[in-house]
């Protein structure tokens, strides 16, 4: 993990495991890099990860959208480099954008929409105040 200025940057070690049989990361794992990459900005930059944003705090964050274009192939020769940004925040809606680079190549750009719910529910809530509070500085719609 690193940051750029006011970028968050997660590293992901593509694995040969990751591969399908034309030796390029296996389309269904380039959302899950994605989604890995998220996660790790949680615990960066709100404190809390999925696990225990769920577990602990009774919140979830289910995707309700994901849109992503593929740009260059993903390989296990060279470390995946996502940046994450916060994009959007409203009452419980939260955008990320997360661009994957590869050997100084786009690989990938997606946006990921989730909503906060109770977890234990499952019902639409807002984020709780502590969070949002440090959310809303976090903002990054400029791109």
């Amino acid at each position: 993990m690193a940051e750029s200025g006011d970028r968050f940057v997660h590293d992901i070690t593509v694995r040969w495991s990751d591969c399908d049989p034309a030796n390029i990361a296996y389309t269904g794992r380039i959302p899950n890099f994605a989604l890995e990459a998220i996660d790790a900005w949680w615990a960066a930059k709100i404190g809390i990860d999925w696990f225990e944003l769920n577990l602990d705090r009774n919140t979830g964050t289910p995707f309700v959208k994901l849109s992503m274009e593929f740009l260059s192939p993903i390989t296990p020769r060279h470390t995946l480099r996502c940046t994450v940004r916060l994009t959007k925040l409203g009452r419980t809606a939260m955008t990320f954008a997360v661009d994957g680079h590869q050997d100084g190549k786009a690989s990938f750009a997606g946006e990921f929409v989730c909503v906060a719910v109770q977890a234990d529910r499952f019902k639409a809530t807002p984020l709780p105040e502590d969070m949002r509070l440090t959310m809303e500085s976090l903002v990054d719609a400029e791109g």
